[in-house]
C-alpha cells in the first residue's frame, strides 16, 4: 500500500472512530434524567464497594416539586426536614443550560478529595462535615433509593436529589 493509501485508510478509520463517538454523545444526552443521574451516583457507590441505589419515582416526584420551587422563587436552601421524613436531599444550582447532569452531579462527587472514610460527622479532612455531606450522602451505605429532578429559571437550572433512607446520620458509618 502507497503511503497516500495508508493516510487515507488512516482517515477512514478515524472518521469510523469519530461517528462512533458522536453516536455515543448522542445516545448519552438521548437518555433520561433518572438514568443518566442514577448511573453517575451507583459509579461512585461502587468504588466504595457500596450497594446500588434504585430510582424511586416518589422521591423523585417530592424533588420535582421542592426543584420547581427553588427555579419559582429563586430561594436558596435546603427544604424543611419536617417537610421530607427520612429523607435526604442534595441540592445543587448552576448556570441555566451549561451544565450536565452528570457534571451536576459530579460537583457533589468532587467533595471525595476531602473525604475520609469513618464515622459521621468526623469523616472530612477538614474537619468540617460540611465540606463533604453532599458526597457522604451519595455513598452512604444505608441509603437504597434515589430520586432527582431539574427544573430551571430564566438564569439557573436546580437539582434535588432525594434520598431514602436518609443519610449524614451522628454516630454512623458512612461507607
Amino acid at each position: 500500500m502507497t503511503r497516500t493509501g495508508v493516510v487515507a485508510a488512516l482517515g477512514v478509520v478515524l472518521g469510523m472512530i469519530a461517528a462512533e463517538q458522536t453516536a455515543a454523545a448522542n445516545r448519552m444526552v438521548a437518555a433520561p434524567l433518572s438514568w443518566r443521574v442514577l448511573a453517575t451516583h451507583n459509579a461512585e457507590r461502587a468504588r466504595w464497594r457500596v450497594p446500588a441505589m434504585q430510582w424511586d419515582p416518589g422521591l423523585a416526584a417530592a424533588a420535582d416539586a421542592y426543584a420547581a420551587q427553588l427555579a419559582v422563587t429563586g430561594r436558596w436552601g435546603h427544604s424543611p426536614r419536617a417537610a421530607r421524613p427520612g429523607q435526604g436531599e442534595n441540592l445543587w444550582m448552576g448556570t441555566r443550560g451549561y451544565f450536565t447532569p452528570e457534571q451536576m452531579v459530579g460537583g457533589w462527587l468532587s467533595e471525595g478529595r476531602m473525604f475520609r472514610a469513618g464515622v459521621f460527622p468526623q469523616v472530612s479532612r477538614t474537619g468540617n462535615w460540611s465540606d463533604v455531606g453532599h458526597y457522604s450522602q451519595v455513598i452512604w451505605r444505608g441509603t437504597t433509593k434515589v430520586g432527582c429532578a431539574i427544573r430551571s429559571n430564566r438564569s439557573n437550572d436546580y437539582l434535588v436529589c432525594r434520598y431514602s433512607p436518609n443519610g449524614n446520620v451522628d454516630g454512623r458509618s458512612v461507607a
